[in-house]
């Protein structure tokens, strides 16, 4: 009995430790989002490393940080950016503790239910974003209907210059 009781407690005592190392890349994401949803360019951006990546759900769109900053400064300009609700959200880290890796549910009243993917890095002892992935998935029922879609998109002739 006092084995079983023993084997409880630690069990019950080691479940924090995984929320509380998820905690401040958690709140980096967090903080991110909120960031875009207020239009605060300087405070969305600063939470990108320099070299950092951000692939959209278009593939054309795979910018390094300044690229995705000059892309979306019309958005953060007209103060609205765009908001995403995070669902559910998974994080995992690296053994030293310095690289952590995610993914999350979103849901956005622009694209409907999306996915982000991405890597933080420990800079200075702050998570900062290295690479965000940004997917809609498709139901694998809809999926012969949208690669026919897409690839005719993709043979299609480009429209006119403007």
């Amino acid at each position: 009995m006092f084995l079983a009781s023993l084997l409880c407690l630690s069990l019950v005592s080691a479940a924090p430790e995984v929320p509380k190392k998820a905690a401040a890349p958690a709140a980096v994401l967090d903080d991110w989002h909120q960031a875009a949803a207020h239009a605060d360019e300087a405070r969305y951006f600063g939470h990108f490393t320099a070299d950092a990546v951000f692939l959209g759900t278009d593939a054309t769109e795979r910018w390094n940080r300044d690229a995705f900053r000059a892309w979306a400064k019309p958005y953060f300009s007209q103060g609205k950016a765009w908001s995403f609700r995070v669902v559910s959200r998974t994080l995992f880290f690296s053994k030293e503790g310095t690289v952590a890796w995610f993914d999350e549910v979103l849901d956005t009243p622009n694209m409907g239910p999306a996915r982000g993917s991405g890597v933080l890095v420990k800079e200075g002892g702050r998570w900062k974003i290295s690479q965000y992935n940004l997917s809609v998935p498709i139901p694998n029922a809809l999926l012969p209907d949208f690669k026919d879609r897409i690839e005719a998109h993709l043979k299609a002739p480009p429209p006119p210059a403007k």
